[in-house]
């Protein structure tokens, strides 16, 4: 998307190249317009380029990641996405310091990246999925300094569900992800002990039971 403006500039009392202003002694220029490309982040095209960055520095990265990025990663949605979720392990600092040198080097170019495009956003989760979901990743990306692995279907799905329950968000992912009924059923009491809230479970149930008629699954 470009960004398109036309300045316009007070010249008070001069002249410009010799030319003569108007009496008033205002004179409108217009500046070309200048266009800043704000890019869709398509994860794995994003990701090579980073990897490149961070091969040519000596520095290596493997981690988990999760949201759109993870989506997009494994096929599930096409969609672009403004960032990339990293779960586990915390980034370093050099890592972090490398990825707003990216960004810096995207802008440059006319290509708008945001400072914190990688981040540890959605770490708490880490605390909350089922016991042994380092044990189920699978790996989703494969560079010369970069490993990136992502949850496996269920910890995924617990994850999309969770955050529709909780927030009204990820409804598109949910029906993306196309959950069987049975993996639904299997799944909503995990969800359902996630909040202490008397009225969670009953929130719980409706939100499947729509998520459940959206994907078309008999009732």
């Amino acid at each position: 998307m470009a960004l398109r403006g036309v300045a316009q500039v007070d010249l008070t009392g001069a002249s410009a190249a010799g030319a003569d202003l108007p009496a008033s002694g205002n004179c409108t220029v217009a500046i070309p317009p200048v266009s800043v490309t704000l890019i869709p982040v398509i994860p794995r095209e994003l990701l090579a380029r980073f990897d490149a960055h961070l091969a040519s520095r000596a520095l290596r990265l493997e981690a988990v990641v999760i949201g759109g990025a993870a989506l997009n990663l494994l096929g599930v949605v096409s969609r672009p996405t403004k960032d990339c979720d990293i779960l586990h392990p915390a980034l370093p600092p050099e890592i972090i310091h490398a990825a707003r040198e990216f960004a810096a080097a995207m802008c440059h170019r006319g290509e708008l990246l945001d400072d914190d495009w990688l981040n540890n956003g959605p770490a708490a989760l880490a605390r909350q999925l089922p016991h042994g979901w380092e044990l189920r990743l699978r790996v989703v990306f494969t560079g010369t300094a970069i490993v990136l692995r992502c949850l496996g279907r269920d910890d995924l799905l617990l994850s999309k569900l969770f955050a529709l329950c909780d927030r009204g968000l990820d409804l598109a992912d949910c029906i993306a992800l196309a959950p069987a009924a049975g993996e639904l059923e299997a799944l909503r009491s995990w969800v359902e002990s996630q909040d202490l809230n008397p009225d969670w479970p009953a929130h719980v149930r409706a939100t499947f039971a729509d998520l459940w008629r959206r994907l078309g699954h008999a009732v």
